[in-house]
């Protein structure tokens, strides 16, 4: 009886312990996922925080504007609910409340000036790209109108193309100045390939493709006049040459 009694003990304890062990590594698995789960959404707060500190380089619309916002706010709600007793995160999302009434100051893309830096100039088109990306995912997610998706997507396009076609005019012009005219010539050429690329046709890509032809027959009368220029100097050298060969010899 004993010894029975002894037997029940053991694998009692046997099976309290593997309960034990098996509730222990489910708290051990949910705290995993919470803390990814947290680093997640630190991780989107921080990245649209970065997209906007650039609103002051990048042209940004209050949709835009209000879309990042909303997505800080809905990151730090899931923060909060996965650590209730944070208190930093509890005001963090109260001022992200705020700043969701708070009226926007949105930007203008005519406004925009372009870098004269290349790493600048860089970093902005990457500053686009990111807007895009959010956009995407915040529309994926069901978080963005599809008219306003497709509004928002088509004007940061063009913003792109913007910057890409006004880069290289910047190039072409500062090249000619230099008189690097072959530089030149290739910088408004790839410009005017770009335009003429595009599939719709507005103010400014046909403003700028006239711009462009005039840069490009510009220099193709420049070249022409050099180039002519220099088949006369060559032929003038030559006529000397002749000159000197067959000149009467000088008696001494």
């Amino acid at each position: 009886m004993i010894v029975s009694i002894i037997i029940m003990l053991i694998v009692a304890l046997i099976v309290i312990a593997l309960w034990v062990s098996a509730v222990q590594q489910h708290k051990e698995k949910q705290e995993t996922e919470r803390r990814k789960d947290l680093t997640k959404q630190k991780k989107i707060i921080g990245e649209s925080e970065d997209v906007l500190l650039n609103s002051a380089n990048i042209p940004m619309s209050e949709n835009i504007l209000r879309i990042l916002q909303r997505r800080i706010h809905d990151a730090l709600v899931t923060m909060v609910q996965l650590s209730p007793n944070s208190k930093e995160l509890k005001n963090r999302l109260k001022e992200a409340k705020e700043r969701l009434g708070n009226p926007l100051d949105a930007t203008n893309s005519e406004n925009l000036v372009l870098p004269d830096n290349d790493k600048q100039l860089i970093s902005l088109i990457q500053g686009i790209k990111k807007i895009r990306a959010v956009l995407r995912s915040e529309h994926g997610k069901g978080k963005v109108d599809s008219q306003v998706f497709v509004a928002e997507d088509k004007r940061l396009e063009k913003l792109q193309l913007r910057i890409n076609i006004e880069s290289q005019i910047k190039r072409g012009i500062s090249a000619r100045s230099a008189n690097m005219v072959g530089s030149a010539r290739q910088y408004f050429e790839k410009a005017y390939a770009t335009v003429s690329a595009v599939a719709y046709s507005d103010d400014y890509i046909t403003g700028k493709r006239q711009e462009l032809e005039g840069y490009l027959e510009a220099i193709s009368t420049e070249l022409k006049a050099s180039n002519a220029t220099a088949l006369k100097k060559k032929a003038e050298q030559e006529q000397d040459d002749l000159d000197v060969l067959f000149a009467p010899k000088k008696k001494w």
